[in-house]
């Protein structure tokens, strides 16, 4: 996606190799210049302690409640990360597979994902007024199902050339089309 760009764009991706905990982006002068780390763990830890704490981490919790939280905002991961520091516009980034056997899987993905980083988000609106932030969700079928005109509107956000956008899905299908056959390849 970086590469098929808009010339003049100014979104910026952050994460081009690999995802990023959040800890590790605010170690980059563009994030601090957003907020500081202080204020934002501050925003997040007011909205994190309404996240009902999951079962598998209630261990953890128990032993430090007050640091469960700060580590849990520190420790998560987003698939992308785009901004845009001329517009003061941030996006979350989200690839989600699916069995796509049901009508409105895209819709239960999205909100999934949606629900995801929900408190990430918040904490940055937060904590940057001035900013805005999105999170925009790729999602598709484990049988290669991908919504095109869906596609093709969150890549619209992304300033992506219009003539690479085509391109752009087809290589979208194709890696999905490789993932599904190396998950049937792994069942023979």
């Amino acid at each position: 996606m970086h590469a098929a760009q808009k010339p003049k764009s100014k979104l910026k991706f952050v994460t081009l190799d690999k995802e990023s905990n959040m800890s590790t982006l605010w170690r980059r002068e563009e994030f601090l210049k957003i907020c500081s780390k202080e204020d934002l763990t501050e925003k997040a830890q007011d909205i994190k302690v309404t996240i009902p704490v999951k079962k598998s981490q209630e261990v953890q919790y128990n032993f430090n409640p007050g640091s469960f939280f700060v580590n849990r905002l520190w420790g998560r991961r987003q698939d992308g990360v785009a901004i845009n520091e001329a517009l003061k516009i941030g996006y979350i980034l989200e690839f989600k597979r699916s069995t796509d056997r049901d009508e409105g899987f895209p819709e239960v993905k999205d909100a999934e994902a949606n629900e995801q980083h929900k408190s990430i988000i918040s904490a940055l609106k937060a904590a940057a007024l001035e900013w805005e932030f999105e999170q925009i969700n790729f999602v598709v079928g484990n049988r290669r199902s991908v919504v095109e005109s869906d596609f093709y509107t969150k890549l619209k956000k992304l300033d992506i050339q219009e003539g690479k956008k085509d391109r752009l899905f087809a290589n979208h299908v194709t890696q999905v089309c490789e993932a599904h056959n190396r998950v049937i390849v792994s069942f023979l």
